[in-house]
């Protein structure tokens, strides 16, 4: 079966070159919206990233065209319009749990970098600045960590803070007995808010969690709390994490994961103007660390996505029942 693969890079055919397949793989780069669909052409499936657009118009022109799969190579599925794609005939698979383990280590990364000023001491040194005014961290030991979300990755956020003598507290619908076993409270969501020192988004975005932190969640947040989002962009209300930010609310902020990143990450944009006035906003405050969604970004994320997404397809091509299907 032909796979027409969208939004590529290097480093995704290298990762799906090493798996050996009987499908076609053919890789664009391009990413998948509206004004490229016609790229599907004649394939029966298609690969998206998590920035693609799948949509109503995208899916239907898929359908027009041929497609029947759409083989999702992330985790996440919010870009989907899985009642669409019923309707038109096209079966969506996913990769659920490629690497819980790269998103959480680099939620980790994030915390520790902003907390020491890693980011900034690196910048200093390279200049001959060996000065620590204004590098003044705090220990985690002791701390309030509330982790929204504990899910496979949720949950080990939670066990690596646990681990840091974080005093860790959760939220999720469906508590996790292994987080639990822990000495892990679960709290309703405005205790989490109220009563912790950092927080970590690591939750999915559905309709219940969009703008989950907006201007009234920020305003039962702790004074000067550290809020860190690895999850999907839109979990956060960016405008109020701006006035959060000016206000002092929130002391400091960590984003591996962007509202509007669709237009911007995943490119080198170094020769460009960032219209974006918000995000550009975002980046003149000493306070804020960003990096452009490279939490999944390991080797071994690499590889199990290509084996999964290739496994995947093989079960479609087959007529066989996917256990990653996702339905409406």
């Amino acid at each position: 079966m032909e796979v027409r693969f969208f939004s590529t890079k290097p480093y995704d055919r290298e990762s799906f070159d090493a798996v050996e397949t009987e499908h076609e793989l053919v890789f664009l780069a391009p990413r998948l919206e509206a004004t490229t669909v016609a790229l599907a052409e004649g394939a029966r499936a298609v690969c998206a990233f998590v920035n693609d657009d799948l949509g109503t118009a995208v899916l239907t022109g898929l359908a027009e065209r041929g497609v029947r799969f759409v083989a999702l190579r992330c985790a996440g599925f919010n870009n989907v319009d899985l009642g669409t794609a019923a309707r038109v005939g096209i079966t969506v698979v996913r990769v659920p749990a490629y690497s819980p383990n790269a998103v959480a280590e680099h939620t980790l990364a994030l915390i520790l970098a902003l907390d020491r000023h890693i980011h900034k001491a690196y910048n200093r040194v390279r200049e001959g600045n060996f000065a620590l005014d204004g590098l003044l961290g705090f220990d985690l030991a002791g701390k309030t960590a509330g982790v929204i979300g504990t899910g496979r990755i949720g949950a080990i956020v939670a066990r690596l803070l646990w681990h840091f003598r974080c005093k860790v507290l959760a939220f999720d619908p469906v508590p996790d007995e292994r987080v639990r076993e822990l000495g892990i409270d679960y709290l309703d969501l405005d205790r989490l808010l109220t009563d912790s020192d950092l927080i970590s988004l690591n939750c999915p975005l559905t309709p219940d969690t969009h703008h989950l932190v907006n201007a009234a969640t920020i305003g039962r947040m702790k004074p000067g709390v550290m809020l860190v989002n690895t999850g999907r962009g839109a979990l956060v209300d960016t405008v109020a994490v701006l006035d959060g930010l000016k206000s002092g609310r929130i002391g400091s902020l960590a984003l591996d994961v962007y509202e509007e990143e669709a237009g911007l990450f995943f490119e080198d944009r170094s020769r460009e103007i960032i219209e974006d006035d918000v995000f550009a906003r975002l980046l003149t405050f000493p306070n804020v660390l960003i990096t452009a969604h490279q939490g999944f970004f390991t080797s071994e994320a690499l590889a199990a996505i290509a084996t999964t997404t290739l496994a995947n397809i093989g079960d479609l091509a087959a007529g066989r029942p996917c256990p990653n299907e996702v339905r409406a």
